[in-house]
């Protein structure tokens, strides 16, 4: 089934996603190599694709898993989380419907 990952970021958490960006993009790789992932991206904290400095206020992914509870595990152990830029996680199941 898939589930929506939806991530609120610390403040000011530019400089700390920096710092663990490469790990995070590559459990994200991971998932895309295995089909599982249907779309990742962070929400820029300005109208704008580059945000600069501005940086980003979360991340929405959305990708299968077994279960809620792996999901949830596996939220939970994305280097944004252990690395202070990650405020709150929500993971919910998620129908796609369209397109």
């Amino acid at each position: 089934m898939l589930y929506a990952i939806m991530t609120q970021d610390v403040d000011d958490s530019l400089s700390l996603r920096q710092g663990v960006r490469t790990e995070h993009l590559a459990r994200l790789n991971a998932l895309k190599d295995e089909g599982r992932l249907v779309m990742a991206g962070p929400f820029p904290a300005i109208d704008a694709n580059d945000p600069g400095d501005a940086g980003f206020t979360g991340s929405l992914i959305v990708a299968e898993f077994d279960s809620l509870e792996t999901a949830k595990r596996w939220a939970d152990d994305d280097p944004y989380v252990s690395a202070g830029v990650t405020a709150s996680v929500s993971v919910k199941p998620f129908k796609n419907v369209l397109p």
